[in-house]
């Protein structure tokens, strides 16, 4: 039973050599035939078509001659220099040199002769026969290959591909050689001119972006792939409408920015992202090989279980840090992170601190204990509305609970604030509060040996709470879409390229400043609306339900006097901020009236130089110590 089982296997491992063996053999019988028949072909030219006997047979001797010394060249060019995959053009351009070189030799070895045994003419001219007729050979081998390797119409769904680049031409071979492949390509698109009416691997251009319809029409696509790697937005948004229009299904091939530590496969494709339709300019570090000053260090994140502070955590992780403290409040958020980081959440890590901002105490305890070189503080409130109603909230953890971590950081190397662009000219309970921890940040910074800056930007697409998220759980539940005024507009980035900001802040900001990414053109949050509501089978409406107290209709970026300047990066400015001395937000009262309170808040926000030699960061009121008894 034994010696039975085994038979199977060993057949199975002896098939794939038996078929390269015959395949070989099959190859060499080729070329001596081209050999043969070119030089027979090229003498019987010679003689215009009267050949003897006795030359026939002379000129056969010759072609089996150079069948061998082909055969032989070919071994050796095997053995030393490698060979190729069969049909490829670096097989023809081998090929073409060990033909050239036999065909060098027996011409010499004619001509040596005499009388001479065939023509001349015999060998250059019966060498380039044969190697027209090997080359033929082995591209209908390499097309008979390539097209079993296609999968078939019974088992992939018949696709378009939209644009013809690099990124485009590598998607339609991956296509092509996989047999077992959900798409299989039956027509290309291109709006450049000079790529019509030409076939790519076999597949034909059927036109540009005008011709989508026509295209899908005729060859019964059931989807058009966007495979033009660095795509603007528009052409996306234009090409995703005609495509839908015409009743297929838009998918779009990921900008080369994250595609580029892989070669382009079929898994890429996915459905176009909200980013895509915006076409957000991103601003990337490769984290593993610039100098990003995050190796070998030991660093703690504030609010680690938020948005921003999680990718924050994915990102630094991969820097290769010393050790990578995680601090938030949220022991769900902590155990989400953790789960994201390893694909374990037992919680029984070192790495998680769970605590409260507003507990001072706590902060100096652990910062002594831990005693991180770099801290990056993204923990705060930020649903502008909550605040409006709440500013002892934003008192309590935004201002009181910065000051509390600033205060804990006085020996770290590096502190990078999270700010906002609602910091910027502020009209809000968020935008005053941040704007006072811009300022405090620019105090310490003043007062303390480490570095000590803000990083400031627009919302963050996909974020909890975010626009774009409120829009698809309004969409999905069948609810209108509500937008507060149909002119408002935003700064909107994705949350990989405001890591990615705050990272180049740790390397770049200069002490005391904040940084502020070039966020392109604000975008229409009515068009955001749309395009989210054409994407739904059945697209719901819009109702505009007016500005909120505090929101305005256009986010500044810059604040009253502050220049665009961008000395050490083209797309990051550094604004000087003033510094705001901690004492004088001694007298804030949480649970003062909400009205007096914001006022409060507004006059502190006033740009007004600060010359107070001390540094007391923590308030020493009854309201500040009282803060861990009201947790959020």
């Amino acid at each position: 039973m034994q010696q039975s089982a085994a038979t199977p296997t060993t057949t199975d491992a002896t098939t794939p050599w038996r078929g390269a063996h015959r395949r070989s053999l099959a190859l060499v019988a080729t070329d001596t035939a081209g050999w043969l028949g070119g030089f027979a072909a090229a003498a019987w030219a010679r003689h215009e078509f009267d050949v003897t006997v006795d030359e026939l047979t002379r000129v056969i001797y010759a072609g089996l001659i150079a069948a061998v010394l082909s055969g032989l060249l070919t071994r050796l060019r095997h053995r030393h220099w490698g060979r190729h995959p069969l049909g490829s053009l670096q097989d023809a351009r081998a090929l073409a040199g060990t033909v050239g070189c036999v065909a060098a030799v027996m011409l010499l070895g004619v001509l040596t002769m005499s009388p001479r045994p065939v023509p001349a003419s015999t060998p250059p001219v019966g060498a380039a026969l044969a190697l027209l007729l090997m080359l033929s050979v082995r591209v209908a081998y390499r097309q008979q290959r390539d097209r079993s390797l296609r999968p078939t119409v019974q088992s992939a769904m018949p696709v378009l591909l939209f644009g013809m680049g690099s990124a485009g031409q590598a998607l339609l071979r991956a296509m092509l050689s996989d047999p077992r492949g959900r798409y299989l390509p039956v027509g290309l698109l291109d709006d450049d001119p000079e790529k019509r009416h030409l076939r790519f691997d076999g597949v034909r251009m059927l036109g540009g972006r005008t011709e989508i319809a026509e295209a899908v029409g005729r060859t019964g696509a059931g989807t058009v792939i966007f495979s033009v790697a660095n795509a603007d937005a528009e052409l996306i948004r234009e090409v995703r409408t005609a495509t839908l229009a015409a009743g297929a299904a838009f998918k779009i091939l990921p900008p080369v920015r994250e595609l580029v530590d892989h070669r382009i496969s079929v898994a890429d494709v996915r459905d176009a992202d909200i980013d895509d339709l915006l076409g957000r300019r991103q601003v990337a570090t490769n984290l593993k090989s610039a100098d990003n000053g995050l190796a070998g260090r030991r660093i703690l994140v504030t609010g680690a279980g938020g948005s921003i502070g999680s990718e924050l955590c994915r990102q630094i992780a991969q820097a290769d840090p010393a050790e990578l403290m995680m601090l938030d409040r949220d022991e769900s958020a902590l155990h989400s992170l953790q789960l994201s980081l390893s694909g374990r959440a037992l919680l029984d890590s070192s790495e998680l601190i769970l605590a409260d901002i507003r507990d001072a105490e706590r902060l100096n305890r652990i910062m002594a204990d831990r005693r991180p070189d770099i801290v990056f503080h993204a923990a705060a409130l930020k649903h502008l509305p909550l605040l409006q109603q709440h500013p002892g909230e934003a008192v309590q953890t935004n201002v009181w609970g910065t000051l509390a971590v600033l205060d804990a950081c006085r020996g770290v190397e590096k502190f990078v604030n999270i700010s906002t662009d609602k910091a910027a000219n502020p009209i809000s309970v968020l935008g005053y509060s941040k704007r006072i921890t811009e300022r405090l940040t620019a105090y310490a910074a003043a007062n303390s040996a480490g570095t000590f800056l803000s990083v400031r930007f627009g919302n963050v697409l996909g974020s909890r709470g975010s626009v774009v998220t409120a829009f698809r759980a309004q969409i999905e539940a069948g609810l209108p879409v509500t937008v507060t005024h149909p002119e408002v507009t935003r700064y909107l980035m994705t949350v990989q390229e405001a890591v990615h900001l705050v990272l180049q802040a740790a390397a770049i900001g200069r002490d005391g400043e904040a940084l502020v990414l070039d966020m392109g053109k604000p975008v229409g949050i009515d068009d955001l609306a749309r395009q989210l509501a054409a994407q739904a089978s059945r697209p719901p409406r819009i109702v505009y339900t007016g500005l909120r107290a505090g929101e305005k209709l256009h986010e500044d970026l810059f604040g009253a006097g502050e220049v665009d300047v961008r000395p050490l990066h083209p797309l990051i400015s550094h604004v000087p901020v003033p510094a705001l001395n901690p004492t004088d937000i001694i007298g804030l009262d949480p649970f003062d009236d909400p009205e007096k309170l914001i006022e409060r808040l507004a006059s502190l926000c006033e740009q007004v130089e600060q010359n107070q030699p001390s540094m007391t960061l923590v308030p020493t009121t009854r309201n500040a110590r009282s803060q861990s008894s009201h947790p959020i």
